[in-house]
């Protein structure tokens, strides 16, 4: 059952969002996901959308300059409806104890949500960014229970020169007081960190960047870990996916490069990432000009229209 609070959003014109929170289970104990969904009127097409590491839901609706980088506005207005989640241990949802998340158990709890929303719209499409992204990969190979599968900053091959860095410079989440109710096992990133971590080489924005601040939120150190193995090191939960998949990355220091993935071209991205995905139907785009998180990028609307069109193919 959802528990829906039902709020208008002023958004977009002729938008109606709801928040919603679904009963999941987590190791036998019951949790809560939270989400929020926005759907155009008369929208078939739901787009289930999971924020990476130390993001939650407020990364696909970006409040600087939304009309830029909200990636649930830009669906919204071409008629596809969004359910962006919270992960379990951020924003909305429950917060269980670090040690008992993986990015199975996220691939598992989305399911549970994917498996709610499925009466409501005629095709349900499952896609995240960076961990958030092989959390959706898991759950769309494991389940086969969606229509299509949207990748967004992440590849299969890792550049560990420059993640190395960034994990370096987290910081347990208690150490941060606008972070309450987490153990240990929670990392968030260090103040003033985010630019190098998640946006350059591109611009630097100091007002995007303060919004990114203010909204950060929380990983589990074992989401990391479990995200690795369950898309690299082991057979990739991806080779599992039967769904057309679309992967969108930037011009992103930690997944491209001489250890990461060719990202020089789409053509070169297919090829370099086509072995992982099976017999799934692969496009793939490259949005230059940015790096991890493409959502904050000035011309991320380019990106959202390339979402869009492939949208409308899956049949």
């Amino acid at each position: 059952m959802l528990a829906a609070l039902f709020t208008p959003t002023p958004a977009a014109a002729a938008t109606t969002c709801e928040d919603l929170n679904v009963p999941v289970t987590v190791a036998l104990l019951p949790q809560t996901m939270h989400g929020r969904l926005c759907a155009p009127p008369g929208a078939s097409t739901v787009v289930v959308l999971i924020p990476g590491g130390t993001y939650n839901a407020s990364y696909w609706d970006i409040g600087y300059t939304p009309e830029i980088r909200s990636f649930r506005l830009a669906a919204n207005k071409a008629g596809v409806a969004t359910l962006a989640l919270d992960r379990l241990g951020t924003g909305g949802s429950s917060k269980p104890l670090s040690t008992l998340l993986s990015a199975s158990v996220q691939a598992t709890a989305a399911h549970q949500v994917i498996q709610a929303i499925h009466s409501r719209f005629a095709k349900v499409v499952v896609g995240g960014h960076s961990i958030g992204a092989a959390m959706a990969m898991i759950e769309a190979g494991r389940y086969r229970d969606v229509d299509g599968v949207l990748v967004t900053g992440m590849t299969h091959r890792m550049n560990l020169v420059s993640v190395i860095p960034t994990l370096a410079q987290m910081m347990p989440a208690p150490l941060d007081p606008a972070l309450p109710g987490r153990d240990a096992g929670y990392l968030t990133t260090d103040p003033g960190t985010r630019y190098a971590a998640f946006h350059t080489p591109g611009p630097y924005d100091a007002a995007a960047l303060a919004y990114d601040e203010s909204t950060k939120d929380v990983f589990a150190a074992t989401e990391a870990v479990d995200s690795l193995t369950l898309t690299t090191v082991v057979v990739p939960a991806s080779r599992q996916i039967t769904a057309p998949v679309l992967l969108v990355v930037g011009n992103d220091p930690n997944f491209c490069g001489t250890l990461g993935s060719d990202c020089s071209s789409p053509a070169a991205l297919r090829a370099s990432e086509a072995p992982f995905f099976g017999t799934a139907n692969l496009q793939t785009y490259i949005l230059n000009g940015y790096g991890h998180a493409i959502n904050y990028a000035p011309n991320a609307p380019t990106y959202f229209g390339v979402v869009a069109t492939w949208l409308k193919t899956l049949s």
